[in-house]
């Protein structure tokens, strides 16, 4: 039984959807990105973690939608499914094919390309969050890039 009343659940759900469901979809088509989102919050009504702080509440709900969307992902590929095509709605200083290549990047390079960009995290941040050394981070933001730019360059050609 959770131990978060209806209360809190609220203000989670109501605090970290928008960005969590960004983040799901960074990886997934927009359909499993909910699905991800919504799995990520039953299992932290079914777990009940403790939290330290709101920012252990924070990490812990990044790293479980990471983690659920690494699965989905990994599901279809052993099923030879294709993920949906869909892409996320473009910013207006963007163009789709942006969005697709950091959705075609290999999770370790997506996860931390998505959460430096698009949701403004430091890279210290982000290691913290996802529990690797801030080196580590540069590391996969600098290799991420270079995926990037691979890719679209391939994509003129």
């Amino acid at each position: 039984m959770s131990s978060f009343s209806g209360d809190e659940i609220q203000r989670i759900v109501a605090q970290y959807s928008p960005m969590l469901l960004r983040l799901a979809a960074s990886r997934l088509s927009p359909a499993d990105a909910e699905d991800a989102v919504q799995e990520v919050f039953l299992a932290l009504i079914d777990k009940a973690p403790r939290f330290r702080d709101a920012g252990h509440e924070k990490a812990w709900l990044i790293r479980a939608t990471l983690n659920r969307a690494a699965d989905i992902r990994k599901a279809a590929e052993r099923r030879n499914l294709p993920l949906d095509e869909a892409v996320l709605p473009a910013a207006p200083e963007e163009d789709g094919s942006l969005l697709a290549a950091v959705q075609a990047l290999p999770d370790k390079y997506g996860a931390v390309i998505h959460l430096y960009y698009y949701e403004g995290y430091s890279m210290k941040e982000i290691g913290n969050t996802l529990g690797i050394p801030t080196a580590t981070v540069g590391t996969r933001l600098a290799r991420g890039r270079e995926r990037l730019r691979q890719m679209l360059e391939e994509e003129i050609a």
